[in-house]
């Protein structure tokens, strides 16, 4: 029987040790830096841009500890009839990290933001996985006029809306804290074991847990801290009702361990109730990682989404 409590427990504590740290069927599960030339007259120590394709541009974000190769497969679909542009975070799956226990999140989308136009890059669609969707919605509040479309898979407004509706940033700081100093203490083995454990619950795919695993045994520890803290402590729902910017929420739903429809519909329901306008798309038989759980489903609503 599924028991409601556990899991929410479990998305919790995916929100604050794996959330967004995604995999595709067929990726390697290899953990290196992805190695790419950054874009002609761009340089950052925040994030990195590999770009493919030609066409009406795309940007893939991918999110906590995910290496850029989330979105290969996704990548090189589009690059047919698009200019994708693949976001590695730095911190992450191996990408050298400057900034101790500084901000992550801002400082990083501020950064996406000055690609765009660096690039010269034309209202483009956004996409992005658990934080990189969130990073997505950021971006439409703090930049409308920048990009012209936002796909956010299996990602809220508020992360700290995974423990419950009445929490907020200010209740859910003192849990963050825990959580970082927590991740900081543990041993390479004891971060191995919890990751293990909670890939269980993230994805159907084999091929695609270990992927995950290995990207977070990558990632440095306080980058990922940090971008816990920032997640917990960031509520983005004041802002949607103001939001202009086309956006589709698709999220998950598993009968068989991971979140019940019902349960499903109600939260993102909820929690994107005052954005104009949003499109919700559930995709059944999936777990967090809906593009490596339903590949064939997930790529058509992708293509939907752009050609709208």
């Amino acid at each position: 029987m599924f028991n409601v409590r556990s899991w929410s427990a479990r998305l919790a504590a995916c929100a604050l040790i794996a959330l967004s740290v995604g995999a595709v069927a067929a990726l390697p599960g290899r953990a290196e830096a992805q190695t790419a030339a950054p874009a002609p007259g761009f340089v950052s120590d925040r994030i990195s841009v590999e770009a493919l394709g030609e066409g009406p541009d795309v940007v893939l974000i991918p999110g906590m500890a995910s290496s850029r190769e989330v979105w290969r497969v996704t990548a090189e679909a589009l690059a047919v009839d698009y200019r994708v542009h693949l976001v590695q975070l730095s911190g992450f799956a191996g990408e050298p990290w400057a900034h101790g226990d500084g901000a992550f999140w801002r400082p990083a989308v501020a950064e996406i933001e000055r690609y765009i136009e660096t690039a010269g890059l034309e209202r483009p669609a956004i996409i992005g996985h658990s934080m990189g969707g969130a990073s997505g919605v950021m971006l439409a509040q703090d930049r409308p006029n920048l990009i012209g479309r936002v796909m956010s898979v299996d990602s809220l407004p508020y992360f700290g809306a995974l423990y419950g509706p009445s929490v907020t940033p200010e209740t859910a700081a003192p849990m963050a804290e825990q959580a970082v100093r927590a991740l900081l203490a543990s041993d390479d083995a004891a971060f191995r074991a919890g990751q293990e454990a909670l890939a269980q619950g993230m994805s159907r795919d084999a091929a695609t847990r270990a992927a995950m695993v290995d990207w977070s045994m990558a990632s440095d520890r306080q980058a990922m801290g940090a971008a816990m803290r920032d997640l917990m402590t960031t509520d983005l729902r004041p802002g949607l009702a103001a939001m202009t910017t086309p956006v589709w929420a698709v999220y998950a739903a598993d009968a068989d361990g991971g979140a019940p429809a019902v349960l499903a519909d109600g939260m993102w329901a909820r929690e994107y109730a005052d954005l104009p306008g949003v499109r919700l798309e559930r995709v059944d038989g999936s777990r967090h990682f809906i593009m490596a759980d339903q590949p064939e489903v997930f790529m058509a609503l992708v293509r939907a989404f752009l050609s709208e």
